[in-house]
């Protein structure tokens, strides 16, 4: 297995748009969301994947990654056995310096929720910040992608407000 070093950040404008190389449309469910054993079904354009991953260090920074690339027409069938609430976003991919900036615009029931990840290879890398980062949310469990298939971000307003 691979380790996933990564950072998560909101984002506060829309400057990734047209800094972006490369835009693609993501469909995912999960056929396991335990947070000890995320197992992950996701369509990328053309492309499909299963991805299993392990629970989060206490920061939020690494965990284990497992992924193999399968048929489209296998994750299709795969997504009718996930839990409910699929997750859809455009994905949007910024490259600065000598690291690509993930930029997911979320859809759907997590519409209006945008969130930069940046991949590592070490914990302590540094990273030229781009304009569009907003508060760092690494490690906020509500943000992981397995958790706003369960808790869609237009609910979270509701629930605070009791």
């Amino acid at each position: 297995m691979g380790l996933e070093i990564e950072r998560k950040f909101l984002v506060v404008n829309s400057e990734y748009k047209t800094l972006s190389f490369q835009k693609k449309y993501i469909k995912q469910g999960f056929l396991n969301s335990d947070k000890n054993r995320v197992v992950r079904i996701r369509i990328i354009d053309d492309k499909a994947f299963l991805t299993i991953k392990g629970k989060s260090s206490k920061d939020g920074t690494t965990r284990y990654e497992w992924e193999k690339e399968i048929l489209v027409e296998e994750a299709s069938q795969l997504m009718s056995l996930c839990e409910e609430g699929i997750i859809e976003k455009y994905r949007y991919y910024h490259k600065v310096e000598n690291h690509i900036f993930e930029i997911d615009e979320f859809l759907g029931e997590n519409l209006n929720l945008i969130i930069a990840e940046i991949e590592l290879t070490d914990k302590n890398n540094s990273f030229s910040k781009p304009i569009y980062l907003g508060e760092e949310v690494t490690g906020d469990e509500k943000y992981y992608n397995s958790n706003l298939s369960k808790q869609p971000f237009k609910y979270w307003h509701k629930k605070t407000s009791n």
